[in-house]
């Protein structure tokens, strides 16, 4: 063997194990961490840099959900030409979220975040780490990670290095931004987000159940409706899964599709795959025991437009576990067919008090179908649902009439198109209310009863809006109740401006001879041109 070779050889054996004693495999030998694709690439491509006096810096120091390991990735490419192919981008990513990830209960409050929720508004702990954390970005980009102080002094060094007008743009000049950015935050951050945790440690040594099996499922898309089915999951590989789905949206309206799945950290479900005619996109979450998911799916290309997601596993061990109930809402004197969807159900269901069920359409381990009918006296509220002699979280509400509707989202944006950027839509809801006991519509203790159908209108949010006609440029409200953005101007029509818009949305629900309407507000804005996983 030459002596470059031998030379280039043991080099690299240094640092395959430098690699495997930083991020805590001591006594594994470079032989075994080339088996992982993930440290095999990590021990060529990062290194190289992070090798530091025999030890991996900064890597080591760090946990953060999937994504956010994804974007780390895609920095190193743009800040400093690490080249790597897609397989080995997801090699990293999976091995450094499996090993450095953060335990459910971490992750927890910024789910809405990482499931690409729209139109939620983020949830700063107070003003000064809003204004320090969350001005440029989500400030839950910040909670999803785990440091000590001094890494999250380093990263407030980065900020400075790559950011350098961070502390002269707004609410930056105006306070001695970089002594509060390196002094007091670092100690901040580690208080509330620390590296070390119990709950990691704890998450990290359990054993996690496997995602395999047959899953009843139950969702609510926007604009299309309750759906309930089936989910087939066939393992593949270590975390790796093939995937059926069977969704049942209404008589006549079964979607099927087929696609894959990867699951880090023990319960991270990352999925893609073809529903009907449509691309989607898959972020669950698995139960730490294992027997449930949630989460959200939506279309690959409009992460906007989506359905939420929740199942229970259908094996010998599920015990009537309810997945869904529909309808939600039962009209005081009226009859109605309720369908209950979950695992290992008996046919034995309580829908509360004046509630009785008169007739069995159907019997299964998996759905309950009756006739129920409802008392002309049961007093209007919510009932816990039980099967079995269970009493489930789910419920059903009993109304006489609907007392006020909401618009949600309450607030919501949509995106003029352009360039290589399509629009981005804003889907709205009707939701009925009853009052609660104050009496009074719109305050916090009112009763939420469901989605509703509504008959869909804009119109000038204030006289501005008025007098720019965004009503005439903006876009448009499909039936539905999704709003559809024109594309980007100039437009000359507009006196040059572009096609943006301030608009009030307006649903008008029918309950019986009665007409509610309710109203929110959207604002068609430009296109954002760095669309990241976490914002």
């Amino acid at each position: 063997m030459k002596p470059e070779t031998i030379k280039n050889t043991r080099r690299h054996l240094r640092i395959a194990g430098a690699v495997a004693l930083a991020l805590g495999m001591a006594g594994t030998t470079p032989a075994v961490a080339a088996q992982d694709p993930g440290r095999e690439v990590i021990d060529k491509k990062c290194a190289s840099c992070h090798l530091e006096d025999g030890k991996l810096t900064r890597i080591p120091e760090v946990r953060k959900t999937p994504e956010g390991w994804d974007m780390t990735v895609v920095r190193m490419g743009i800040w400093h030409k690490v080249e790597l192919t897609a397989d080995e981008r997801r090699a990293v990513v999976k091995y450094l979220a499996d090993r450095q990830g953060l335990a459910p209960s971490e992750a927890a409050a910024f789910r809405f975040l990482t499931e690409r929720r729209p139109n939620m508004q983020d949830a700063p702990p107070d003003e000064e780490m809003a204004q320090m954390c969350g001005r440029c970005h989500s400030y839950g980009r910040v909670a999803l990670q785990r440091r000590d102080e001094d890494e999250w002094r380093k990263l407030m060094h980065t900020h400075l290095g790559q950011f350098p007008s961070a502390e002269y743009s707004a609410l930056g000049r105006d306070r001695n931004w970089w002594e509060i950015a390196r002094d007091k935050m670092p100690g901040r951050l580690a208080e509330m987000y620390p590296k070390n945790t119990d709950a990691w440690r704890d998450w990290s040594r359990a054993k996690h159940r496997p995602a395999a099996g047959r899953w009843v499922v139950a969702g609510e898309r926007s604009g299309w409706g309750a759906y309930t089915g089936t989910m087939t999951v066939t393992a593949k590989g270590k975390d790796r899964y093939e995937v059926g789905y069977e969704l049942h949206f209404g008589p006549g309206n079964t979607v099927r599709g087929k696609g894959e799945s990867l699951v880090y950290t023990g319960y991270e479900w990352r999925g893609t795959a073809q529903l009907g005619n449509e691309q989607t996109q898959s972020i669950f979450a698995l139960s730490e025991d294992g027997a449930r998911m949630s989460g959200r799916w939506f279309l690959r290309k409009a992460d906007e437009i989506g359905a939420t997601f929740e199942a229970v596993r259908a094996d010998k061990a599920a015990k009537n576990a309810l997945v869904s109930v529909s309808p939600q809402m039962l009209r005081a004197g009226e009859t109605a067919t309720v369908t209950v969807a979950g695992a290992g159900l008996d046919a034995k269901l309580d829908l509360g008090s004046g509630v009785e069920v008169v007739e069995w359409l159907g019997k299964s381990a998996e759905q309950l179908k009756v006739r129920v009918k409802v008392a002309a006296d049961a007093a209007p509220g919510v009932r816990k649902v039980a099967v079995g002699g269970r009493e489930s979280d789910k419920s059903v509400a009993v109304y006489r009439r609907i007392d006020s509707v909401r618009v949600e989202p309450a607030f919501g944006i949509a995106r003029v198109g352009g360039g290589t950027n399509p629009p981005v839509t804003a889907q709205f809801d009707a939701v009925a209310f009853l009052d609660g006991a104050d009496g009074k519509p719109g305050t916090d203790d009112d009763v939420r009863l469901g989605s509703v159908p509504a008959k869909w209108s804009t119109e000038p949010f204030d006289e501005r809006a008025k007098h720019d006609e965004d009503l005439k440029y903006a876009g448009h409200m499909e039936p539905h109740g999704q709003f559809l953005p024109s594309f980007a101007g100039p437009n000359p029509d507009r006196r040059g401006l572009n096609n943006v818009g301030n608009l009030s949305v307006v649903a008008t629900v029918a309950d019986g001879e009665r007409s509610l309407n309710a109203k929110g507000q959207l604002v068609v804005t430009v296109q954002r041109w760095n669309p990241t996983p976490l914002r």
